[in-house]
């Protein structure tokens, strides 16, 4: 990878996904995991301090970046729970069928090139009565800010990590074999719609 994949792009993400906003969108969804739990794309470990330690066995955190895993040691310190890093994309999980409680998808849906492959595995890991959380942002459901988010994507992708502001979160969950049982959307406070449109909520799988 690139310097500027490696230690200027985890900088940058880190400082834009710590917001103050961004922070009050996670806390929304993080609280709520339980039991064995896998977090896809877990940066640098933002969310880290929002687990119940109480309500949860352990946390699998899966995160290809060399860079944002190094980033992650300062909140692995400060973990309230245990951490097991899984150094591998989104459409690896290298775990069990059935074998996690809760997955925790927090900014990452955006970001992941295969993103059907993605859900597939994370839908093959979860129990059958185990929960989806995610606080995503993506396509606006207002014509003029999808617009422009069409238009600026393929430059803020390259910019960015990958992030399309395009995508349409609940559709990607709710085509990869989940029923979505909770959702929100809005505009996130502080910053521009055309990168601030949130998806809220939780998924379960669809029963076999």
């Amino acid at each position: 990878m690139s310097v500027y994949d490696n230690k200027i792009l985890p900088h940058l993400l880190d400082t834009l996904c710590s917001h103050g906003s961004v922070m009050e969108q996670r806390a929304k969804v993080v609280p709520q995991a339980t039991g064995v739990v896998l977090e896809v794309g877990m940066g640098s470990g933002i969310n880290l301090p929002l687990y119940n330690a109480d309500r949860v066995d352990f946390v699998w955190g899966l995160e290809p970046s060399k860079g944002m895993r190094q980033k992650a040691q300062a909140n692995l310190k400060k973990s309230p729970v245990r951490v097991e890093w899984l150094d591998l994309p989104g459409e690896e999980i290298p775990l069990d069928d059935q074998s996690v409680d809760t997955i925790v998808l927090t900014y990452t849906l955006c970001t992941i090139p295969d993103w059907q492959a993605a859900l597939q595995q994370m839908h093959r890991v979860l129990k059958q009565d185990g929960r989806l959380l995610f606080c995503e942002h993506g396509h606006s459901s207002h014509t003029r800010v999808a617009k422009w988010q069409h238009r600026i994507t393929p430059m803020w992708k390259k910019m960015v990590g990958g992030c399309h502001l395009n995508r349409s979160i609940a559709k990607l969950i709710g085509s990869s074999g989940f029923e979505i049982t909770a959702l929100e959307t809005c505009y996130m406070k502080t910053f521009p719609k055309v990168t601030g449109y949130m998806y809220i909520g939780e998924a379960r799988k669809i029963a076999v």
